[in-house]
């Protein structure tokens, strides 16, 4: 097999091409190339692996002399195509996410402490959203040790806990601490230290019980003319309406597969990745219609089963929660709807509350999101208005006098 960069690069091009990728995107590619090219000219001129790690570690910018993010991601692109290709003679063109998924910890008792909880995680079955939450916040606070100068777990203490939380305050919303206070708690407790399980209480961070934003009549009508006038693709109309009317999470409408559609029932028939639990939810005849578009004039051609995919090569399902936020927030942008952060949580919370004022019952309503307890659909009852004013006591007349 042919592992001189210029001879890898002719393959690695001819399938981008074939593969329908934009000429623009292989621009990058070739530009890539020629630096990597050059870079193994002054090593020998075969590409390897060890080569690789070294020319993608280049991240400095040579205009500005500072770390460039773009050139991280296009390098490590190209590298991780052609390693594949070196070690098994095929090209596998994936999307590659930006950003390095935060630091890791470099001391042996902390990497295989992370390879431990890896393991652990993976043997429960959690999620893959779930996973990546609980093992970035892991990883932080043994980076966070090891910058105090520890490198053994039994050298910590209660003072490294609240240390590490304070150190993220400074990053994260006081409201949003309390996600990240929950995923850390999970590791501590897998590590069998009490004493650090303990020393998050200490912290005092809190539950913000906010009232959840919903979109007015006249923005939902908005929305929703967009989508049947095609004001945007069926694509997009497809994944804002699944949002809108059935309350779906993210996660869910990335992971739906063609297989999952009831055409005729009007139906989709999914197991809901945060809870495992199965569920089928209704759909409306403009939500069959735009997906029946899609599916039919819209849709690349791929292997792929899943129903929603990129729209430029490769064409695969999207890849996570930041793409449904882009979709609806572009259809959003369409309506002509402005100052509202329009993602799935927006309008899960929306679909929740048009419910209960049609006076359906909670427990219809939990079915419906398929929320593991009954008790999760109680914190809806803050945005309903109207029954929410019709449980306020008169003043008694005694005290208005």
């Amino acid at each position: 097999m042919d592992t001189t960069v210029t001879q890898i690069a002719s393959v690695v091009i001819a399938e981008l091409r074939a593969a329908g990728y934009s000429e623009s995107t292989i621009g990058q590619y070739e530009k890539t190339v020629k630096a990597l090219a050059r870079f193994a000219e002054e090593r020998g001129g075969v590409y390897s692996p060890s080569l690789g790690a070294a020319f993608k570690l280049m991240t400095l910018s040579p205009r500005t002399g500072r770390f460039s993010a773009q050139r991280r991601f296009d390098y490590g692109r190209v590298v991780s195509v052609f390693d594949f290709y070196v070690q098994t003679g095929r090209v596998e063109l994936l999307p590659r996410k930006r950003g390095g998924g935060g630091a890791r910890p470099k001391s042996g008792e902390f990497v295989g402490l992370c390879a431990a909880w890896e393991a652990e995680m993976d043997d429960r079955g959690l999620a893959p959203a779930t996973r990546d939450a609980y093992g970035r916040v892991s990883s932080a606070y043994l980076v966070f040790l090891e910058s105090q100068g520890i490198c053994h777990l039994e050298d910590a203490d209660g003072a490294s806990i609240l240390g590490f939380l304070k150190s993220l305050s400074s990053r994260w919303a006081r409201s949003s601490l309390f996600w990240v206070v929950s995923n850390f708690r999970a590791f501590l407790k897998f590590t069998g230290r009490v004493d650090l399980v303990e020393a998050v209480g200490l912290a005092g961070v809190k539950r913000s019980h906010t009232i959840l934003p919903v979109l007015s009549d006249d923005d939902e009508r908005l929305v929703v003319q967009a989508c049947a006038a095609g004001a945007v693709s069926a694509r997009d109309a497809a994944i804002t309406l699944l949002a809108l009317t059935t309350g779906l999470r993210a996660c869910d409408i990335v992971g739906l597969c063609l297989r999952d559609i009831d055409w005729r029932s009007r139906t989709a028939e999914i197991v809901q990745q945060k809870t495992g639990n199965p569920l089928t939810v209704p759909l409306t005849a403009l939500l069959v219609g735009k997906l029946a578009d899609y599916v039919l004039d819209g849709r690349p051609g791929s292997t792929d089963g899943h129903v929603f995919l990129r729209c430029v090569a490769p064409y695969t399902r999207l890849a996570d929660h930041a793409s449904i936020y882009r979709v609806t927030a572009g259809v959003f942008r369409a309506a002509g709807v402005a100052d509202v952060k329009a993602g799935c949580r927006l309008l899960r919370h929306n679909a929740a509350s048009r419910l209960l004022r049609a006076a359906v019952p909670l427990p219809t309503i939990s079915a419906v999101l398929g929320h593991a307890s009954a008790e999760s659909t109680n914190l809806y009852m803050s945005v309903d208005r109207e029954h929410l004013l019709d449980c306020v006591l008169d003043v008694p007349a005694g005290v208005c006098s």
